[in-house]
């Protein structure tokens, strides 16, 4: 995890545009001067791949929690919790370069809220109690509110709106994924992960689109 975050603070570099060649083949055919080739910041490239290497580990960890739970393999379910905790704080340093450190740990503790909540809905779910569920599921999605708008608070570029629906998006994702495994649907549940992990880069993509945004002399 630790190896993504360079990755954020790296010097900015361009990249030509898949196409950029032929069109400036056709303009000279066509005895045109070629317009200047479009081009992509490598370094949002590389933000967006290493966003998106975190938030499928926090799906990857998650899922080995609830499926450890699920067996009673206690050894294993600590080794993933840890995994959670420790990706956490590597999602939220992401965000120390462009923000500082006081707004990393508060990210870290939202986090953990969305943490504390998802684990709350699988015992929930182990011990059969709706009503548990429910206060659990409820506190997810006040959590995924809560990070919205702190990011929106950061960002003008992250509307709340925006990441209020990816956010609670996510989360119903989570809860869906723990019931299926309770209940043995594990063909379902594998198109639940396929759909978590494309939701991720979803996510992972809005917030660095968003960074280069508001930080364009970081990514140029």
């Amino acid at each position: 995890m630790k190896r993504l975050l360079p990755v954020l603070a790296a010097a900015a570099l361009v990249a030509a545009l898949p196409g950029a060649a032929l069109s400036a083949t056709h303009h000279e055919a066509a005895g045109e001067a070629a317009p200047a080739p479009a081009t992509v910041p490598a370094k949002l490239a590389d933000t967006k791949d290493a966003l998106r290497g975190l938030w499928f580990e926090h799906i990857f960890w998650v899922r080995n929690v609830v499926v450890a739970r699920l067996a009673g393999n206690q050894g294993a379910a600590k080794a993933a919790e840890a995994e959670v905790v420790a990706n956490a704080k590597a999602i939220a340093g992401a965000v120390e370069p462009f923000y500082g450190k006081a707004a990393s740990d508060q990210l870290f503790k939202l986090l953990a809220g969305h943490w504390g909540a998802i684990s709350e809905y699988l015992d929930a779910t182990r011990a059969g109690s709706q009503a548990q569920q429910s206060a659990a599921f409820t506190k997810l999605n006040a959590n995924a509110n809560d990070i919205a708008t702190f990011l929106a608070g950061a960002n003008p570029h992250w509307p709340v709106a925006t990441l209020r629906g990816l956010l609670t998006a996510h989360a119903a994702h989570h809860v869906q994924q723990i019931q299926e495994l309770h209940a043995g649907q594990y063909d379902a549940e594998a198109r639940t992960w396929a759909a978590m992990a494309s939701h991720m880069n979803v996510i992972a993509d809005a917030l660095a689109s968003g960074l280069a945004a508001q930080f364009p002399a970081k990514f140029r």
